[in-house]
């Protein structure tokens, strides 16, 4: 591929406001940007979408850093690649870190499609040209909850996620769901449940929900499929889905319906695509998730949702829900629900160099 530098961008931005979890708040977003620049002055970039602390994986921005730095660009630089598809095999000596991988992995997607002067969205095999839009409610009240789907509506956002656990999960969707009769709604735990409660559980069949994701523990298969077996709700999975054996796994132990396939959680294009492939093949529904990321991720997860089997509107909003900037040109907008997919070359989005540059915590270069 002829690479012949990579810069690291680490950069830190407020969220507009707080994202709300059980497991947390989420006020201020650190990421990494990944620029790799071929010998023809061609550019493509990656983002690292790990978060500052470990709660949503065991990864952060500093252990990325680090493996980025001391393994995985190393290798790049020892062993040369002609297709982002051989970047997995490179990384494979490196056990788990996916979202560092990722964040490299996905640069050099971008900066492929961009040598052969076709779309991101194209070169991965996607084929729509419009995606629906998904949004989060992440409130810790009914009048919050409200006055954000409210706010999505009008936008129009084509489904709505609800985060719960066991202190705001009935009660709290069934009200939703009697204000809005006919609104797509799922749940999302964060893995709050226990198999004790799988009453509490089977409550929620009666709301219609999309589904459930991750309910039970972020790394188990097992007890998902004891809980899908007595809840008609399809449960889907997330943090459970960290690579290609995991999908394959939890569909032969019957432990999912649908899978949410995020590029950062399972290492990068390549095993998402292979994730895809294997579900559409068995009439398993994908969707793509969203880890509050910056305009260049978000880019990615759009070029990765044009695929055929994602049939469910995903967690890919527009710029403006979190960010007041985003460090793209143009933002990622939300038309009557839908989002274009680009047609032009790589992601089809530019890095803003300004906005970049007031963010910017400390960047790293690297020669080849």
């Amino acid at each position: 591929m002829n690479i012949k530098s990579i810069e690291l961008f680490v950069i830190k931005m407020p969220l507009k406001q707080p994202f709300i979890t059980h497991l947390g708040e989420v006020s201020e977003r650190e990421g990494i940007i990944i620029k790799a620049l071929d010998k023809d002055g061609i550019a493509g970039y990656g983002e690292g979408v790990a978060f500052s602390s470990p709660w949503y994986t065991e990864e952060t921005v500093a252990t990325s850093l680090h493996m980025l730095s001391d393994f995985l660009i190393p290798l790049l630089q020892k062993r040369p690649i002609s297709h982002p598809e051989q970047a997995s095999k490179l990384f494979h000596s490196v056990r788990r870190n996916n979202m560092a991988k990722a964040a490299i992995e996905t640069a050099l997607w971008d900066l492929y499609a961009k040598q052969h002067a076709e779309p991101l969205a194209r070169t991965i095999g996607g084929t729509a040209k419009m995606i629906p839009s998904g949004v989060v409610v992440a409130a810790q009240s009914m009048t919050k909850a409200q006055e954000q789907i409210e706010q999505y509506l009008a936008d129009g956002y084509k489904r709505i996620k609800v985060k719960i656990n066991p202190d705001m999960d009935y009660p709290f969707l069934s009200e939703i769901r009697r204000r809005y009769p006919n609104l797509p709604i799922m749940a999302d735990a964060n893995s709050a449940y226990t198999l004790k409660d799988v009453d509490r559980l089977k409550a929620l069949d009666e709301l219609d929900l999309l589904m459930i994701e991750q309910p039970l523990a972020h790394d188990d298969l097992i007890e998902h499929a004891i809980l899908q077996k007595q809840i008609k709700t399809p449960v889907c999975l997330d943090e459970s889905i960290v690579s290609f054996e995991d999908a394959r796994k939890a569909i032969e132990y019957g432990s999912c319906k649908i899978i949410n396939i995020k590029i950062g959680r399972v290492g990068g294009i390549n095993e998402a695509k292979r994730i895809h492939d294997y579900c559409l093949e068995r009439g398993i529904p994908v969707w793509c998730g969203g880890m509050i990321e910056f305009g260049i991720s978000r880019a990615h997860n759009i070029a990765l949702a044009s695929m055929p089997g994602f049939t469910i509107p995903g967690d890919i909003s527009a710029s403006n829900r979190f960010w007041n900037e985003d460090i793209i040109s143009p933002e990622v907008t939300v038309e009557n629900g839908l989002i274009a997919v680009p047609q032009s070359p790589g992601i089809g989005y530019e890095l803003n160099d300004k906005r970049l540059e007031q963010t910017l915590v400390h960047k790293k270069f690297y020669t080849f």
